[in-house]
């Protein structure tokens, strides 16, 4: 979820990110930033997203990856780390084939741990989502996932939360990117155990199994 600002009104608006995982070590790719249209705060955030990849899957083998990640549409100038959280889940599910719900937005900012950090304009964002939900038809199923450090700083229209009371629309908040990834893609984020594996048939441990294919294709 993006905030666009036009003169003193500023609206929340939905974005959509891709990402394609291929073997080879040129890293992770900011398309934005390619073109000259990714400002230094978003280029950071994707960054990060490389030492988050190996801190937390890539810890007994070498991290070799090649990926792109794109805003699609975008045609204006995109700055700001708030969609590094989404940028990563997009890249988990490119890398694993494991597909996303794409009833939920989210918004959030992720340090090379994991964790998710608060952003800015969370009301905003989530009254823009809510609104192009409610253009289409509210089903009870759409919903947002926002940075659990933003809780504190809702204050949305009452319209928007009174279809939260009716079960029409959701907001959760997440503390770590494996919450967010157990909410988009309905399977467990998986725990690492003492030996380093992750458990079976978890999403950590098809991320660790791609990532070795990748490793090796490259070697």
């Amino acid at each position: 979820m993006t905030v666009l600002q036009v003169g003193d009104v500023s609206f929340g608006s939905p974005a959509r990110i891709t990402a394609t995982v291929h073997p080879g070590s040129r890293g992770i790719v900011d398309i934005e930033r390619e073109v000259t249209l990714g400002q230094p705060i978003h280029s950071k955030g994707v960054l990060i997203l490389s030492g988050y990849l190996g801190h937390r899957y890539a810890k007994e083998f070498p991290l070799a990856i090649s990926a792109s990640i794109a805003m699609e549409q975008s045609y204006g100038y995109v700055d700001g780390d708030s969609a590094s959280m989404a940028e990563i889940c997009t890249l988990i599910s490119a890398l694993t084939h494991i597909p996303i719900k794409q009833q939920f937005a989210m918004t959030g900012s992720i340090n090379q741990y994991g964790e998710v950090q608060a952003i800015g304009g969370v009301n905003e964002k989530i009254e823009g989502f809510y609104h192009l939900c409610e253009s289409r038809g509210l089903t009870g199923r759409q919903g947002v996932i926002i940075p659990k450090a933003n809780v504190r700083n809702l204050m949305l229209k009452q319209e928007v939360v009174d279809a939260v009371k009716e079960g029409l629309f959701s907001i959760y908040s997440v503390a770590t990117v494996d919450e967010a990834l157990e909410l988009l893609m309905g399977r467990s984020a998986g725990k690492e155990k003492a030996d380093g594996v992750f458990t079976q048939r978890s999403i950590g441990a098809e991320v660790v199994k791609r990532l070795r294919e990748l490793s090796k294709a490259k070697a």
